[in-house]
């Protein structure tokens, strides 16, 4: 995600939106989102994180357009970002996901722009309500989505103890305020910040204050984009570098000067004071090349040792220039770095790169990017809050394969990543892997892995209906692997046609799914587009942009259903199928 900015904040009355669900279903996680117009309607790229002492406490994001303005503020066939609207979404959940609360805040917002039918003056943000990450436009900042979250143990003088209260995290990309270049915060493109609460109670209640302003982690240059930041906290008491927190992210070298950019060196970010002051170090070789592409697609965890794991995807010359996970290593609490070392592969882009995206997708032409389908998803049982039942038994998922048949791929490892399992398929038959990610019960008895997935095969035309479902695995581990997934929830369907990018060239879905586990239950939220309408002329028109024929492009708020582009976040709770 990415924009720009403008004007000072007024204090206005906040309010918050609550939806629940019952035990064992799925429900809707932004609860904020209107179902028209778009891009209002627009979320998508979840995450969630679990407070390890109170585990009915979670909290989720997503990149949320509640605050951008209607495609019929000025031209109507045009829906942009507007200039320094954020969409980093945050919604609360403290009855273990069964319902969800997504407070409101003061900023800068645009959701008043809706326009007109035809030309008017288009749109210019004021103060108002805002439903994303408050403090932003403050500092001179817009708030860019691709959320990452994490729950740790809240600082004092005296270090870091539970006693002191939990402080969640939350990353993601911002970049400058549209304003003068001497007055930016920082050089380069986008950057990664961290924003901060210690009281995740007053914060769902829309208290702006109950946030810290964010911090700015990243080192810049002129040329600089940061992206696919993914953050933790040591939340294990028993850890030698309990309370470091931890943000991994590709540094993208002239992404907006050359089409051919790519990732640089990978980069993570440690901070041992609560996040307030941040170190970053480099992982792996910095070429990206024909011979070597670095690590992309991070995640980021830790031991009940505090030892520190990042993982990602990458190329390896010794292997023939296929792509492998990887996985580098750190036990001086993110010091020093090893050079990273293959976990499995050879793995595979499912996807075909569309012409006019110039992205790989797997649901069909036009479809939704898949850049980060083959990215490693990771969780360990870490023992967290307190580290006295770990077995530090990581997960990992991945998807990879042929576009025919993208499969959820599943490994471990029981030996601190040493050996790792052969990787298996465990999606359910005819499902086609999109995202994936795995949690681990913090005392490792039971697995949860979500994914999202399309039932229909590749489409080379925009007409033949496509589908979309999010799916939720169970699987309980012995004491030398993880067992047999069986299916705890199967969400409905959805044609991921009526998702859209702000240009509406093509689909949209971001890049992520997420999950949790406690020692009770599990929890997941997805991409989800049962809500969306598929619009006719967006697909003629998409078509046409590919074949060479001649369509005119639609106005979205005329021509299309007015629930177009109704991406959403739906997620789920689930006790453990099988308790002892």
């Amino acid at each position: 995600m990415k924009k720009l900015w403008a004007l000072p904040v007024a204090a206005l009355f906040a309010v918050a939106t609550t939806i629940s669900a019952t035990a064992g279903a799925d429900t809707l996680v932004s609860v904020g989102s209107p179902s028209t117009p778009f891009s209002q309607n627009k979320q998508n790229e979840p995450a969630l994180a679990v407070d390890a002492t109170h585990p009915n406490i979670l909290a989720a994001g997503s990149n949320d357009e509640i605050d951008e303005e209607a495609c019929n503020a000025g031209a109507d066939t045009t829906c942009p970002f507007t200039a320094g609207i954020g969409v980093s979404g945050i919604y609360f959940s403290f009855d273990s996901g069964h319902s969800w609360v997504q407070p409101t805040y003061t900023g800068l917002t645009a959701r008043n722009c809706l326009g007109v039918v035809g030309p008017d003056a288009g749109c210019t943000p004021t103060p108002g309500p805002i439903g994303t990450l408050p403090w932003y436009y403050e500092n001179g900042l817009v708030a860019d989505g691709d959320p990452a979250l994490a729950f740790g143990p809240k600082p004092s003088s005296g270090g870091f103890s539970w006693t002191n209260g939990s402080r969640l995290y939350y990353a993601n990309l911002t970049s400058n305020a549209p304003t003068a270049s001497g007055e930016q915060a920082f050089r380069g493109f986008e950057a990664i910040a961290v924003s901060r609460t210690d009281d995740v109670t007053a914060a769902a209640a829309s208290v702006k204050s109950a946030w810290l302003p964010p911090v700015l982690i990243s080192r810049q240059s002129s040329t600089t984009f940061s992206d696919k930041e993914q953050i933790w906290a040591d939340n294990a008491s028993s850890s030698r570098f309990f309370g470091n927190v931890y943000v991994c992210w590709a540094s993208f070298v002239g992404q907006e000067l050359s089409p051919n950019a790519a990732p640089a060196q990978l980069q993570v970010a440690v901070s041992r004071d609560g996040g307030t002051t941040w170190t970053q170090h480099p992982i792996g070789a910095a070429a990206n090349n024909s011979q070597r592409n670095p690590m992309d697609g991070c995640t980021v965890r830790t031991d009940s040792n505090g030892n520190a794991y990042v993982f990602g995807v990458g190329t390896q010359s010794s292997g023939g220039h296929q792509a492998f996970e990887f996985v580098s290593i750190s036990s001086d609490g993110g010091a020093t770095w090893s050079a990273p070392r293959t976990v499995a592969g050879p793995v595979t882009q499912p996807g075909v790169i569309d012409p006019i995206l110039g992205r790989p997708t797997i649901d069909g032409i036009a479809g939704a990017r898949s850049d980060l389908a083959p990215a490693p998803s990771v969780d360990i049982a870490n023992g967290a809050p307190t580290g006295a039942d770990a077995t530090d038994r990581m997960v990992l998922t991945y998807v990879s394969g042929s576009l025919a048949t993208p499969h959820v791929y599943f490994t471990e490892s029981g030996n601190g990543g040493a050996t790792w399992s052969t990787p298996r398929a465990i999606e359910t038959a005819g499902d086609r892997g999109y995202y994936t990610a795995p949690a681990i019960s913090p005392d490792g008895t039971d697995v949860y892995v979500v994914y999202n997935a399309f039932t229909t095969p590749y489409r080379t035309n925009t007409t033949d209906p496509r589908n979309l479902v999010g799916v939720v695995l169970h699987a309980d581990v012995s004491a030398n692997a993880t067992g047999a997934f069986t299916e705890l929830n199967r969400g409905a369907n959805g044609d991921p046609r009526g998702s859209s990018q702000n240009n509406l060239v093509g689909e949209f879905l971001g890049d992520y799914v997420y999950a949790v586990a406690t020692r009770t239950y599990g929890a997941a939220v997805w991409n989800d587009a049962r809500n969306a309408g598929d619009c006719s002329a967006i697909d003629a028109w998409r078509m046409s942009l590919r074949n060479g024929t001649t369509v005119a492009r639609p106005a979205p708020q005329q021509d299309c259903p007015a629930n177009f582009g109704n991406s959403d976040i739906f997620g789920g709770s689930y006790p453990d199928p099988t308790p002892t």
